[in-house]
C-alpha cells in the first residue's frame, strides 16, 4: 500500500512527530467504543452513553451513572496494544515528543509513554469532592452504589472529563503547543466529531498530516496522507 509506505519514510526521518487518538487506539484491547450505541445498552440502560456520561446526570443520578462506569468504563485488565507499544517505542527513540489523547484508560502510560496530554483524564483518578482524597479504580470496581471517601464520607468523583464539563486548560495548552511544533502530526483511531478536542489539528502548522481511521471523518479531505486501515496494522510496519 503507497499511502502506508510513505507513512513508513515519514516517520523514519522525522524527529518531531506527534500522534493525536480516540478509541480506536484502544479498542484493539478490547475496550469498546461507548459511542456506538449497540443493543447491549438498549438492554441494559435507559439512557445513551452520552447522556449517562453528562455532567448533570451525574448530579442527578449518581447510582445510574456509576452501574454504567463500573460495567463500561473500568477496563482494568486491558492490556496495551501494537499501537501503544510503538508509540512508547517511538518516544523512547527520541522522535516522538507526544501524545494526546482523548482516552481515558492510562493505557499509554502504561505501555510506557512519559508524555501523555489526557484531553479527557484518566478513569485511574478518583477524588473526593469535599477533602480530594485519592481512590483507585480497583476500589472504585469494587465499590456498591455511590463511592465515598475513606477518610471523610464524602462523595468521590471520577478525574474524567464529562460531556457539559470544560477541558483541563494546562493540557489543552499543552496539546496546543506540541501540535503546532509538529513536524509531523498522527491522527489515529478517531472521528475526530467530538470538540473542542477535534478542533485540536486546526493548530498544527506543517504539510504532513496523517490520518489513519477505518471510517471517514469530516477532516479527510485536509489529511496529506490519508490511510483507511486499523491502527494496528499500519503501526505494526514501523521499525525502530
Amino acid at each position: 500500500m503507497e499511502a502506508v509506505e510513505q507513512f513508513l519514510k515519514w516517520v523514519k526521518e522525522s524527529d518531531n512527530i506527534v500522534f493525536f487518538g480516540g478509541a480506536g487506539v484502544s479498542t484493539e484491547s478490547g475496550i469498546p467504543d461507548f459511542r456506538s450505541v449497540d443493543g447491549l445498552y438498549n438492554q441494559q440502560y435507559k439512557y445513551p452513553p452520552e447522556t449517562i456520561l453528562s455532567h448533570s446526570f451525574y448530579r442527578q443520578n449518581p447510582e445510574e451513572f456509576y452501574r454504567f462506569y463500573r460495567n463500561k468504563m473500568l477496563c482494568l485488565d486491558a492490556e496495551p496494544n501494537i499501537t501503544h507499544i510503538k508509540l512508547a517505542e517511538l518516544e523512547k527513540a527520541g522522535k516522538l515528543k507526544g501524545v494526546v489523547t482523548q482516552n481515558i484508560d492510562g493505557l499509554h502510560q502504561k505501555a510506557g509513554s512519559k508524555n501523555v496530554m489526557e484531553l479527557h483524564g484518566s478513569v485511574l483518578r478518583n477524588y473526593c469532592e469535599c477533602c480530594y482524597e485519592f481512590m483507585s479504580a480497583e476500589d472504585i470496581l469494587h465499590s456498591e452504589g455511590v463511592p465515598t471517601c475513606p477518610k471523610c464520607g464524602g462523595p468521590v468523583k471520577p478525574d474524567v472529563v464529562l460531556y457539559e464539563e470544560g477541558l483541563n486548560q494546562k493540557t489543552l495548552q499543552d496539546a496546543v503547543y506540541y501540535i503546532s511544533h509538529a513536524d509531523i502530526l498522527i491522527v489515529g483511531g478517531t472521528s475526530l466529531a467530538v470538540y473542542p478536542a477535534a478542533g485540536l489539528i486546526d493548530y498544527y502548522n506543517g504539510h504532513k498530516l496523517v490520518l489513519i481511521n477505518k471510517s471517514t471523518t469530516p477532516m479527510d479531505v485536509r489529511a496529506d496522507l490519508l490511510i483507511q486501515a486499523g491502527l494496528g496494522s499500519v503501526f505494526s510496519k514501523i521499525e525502530i
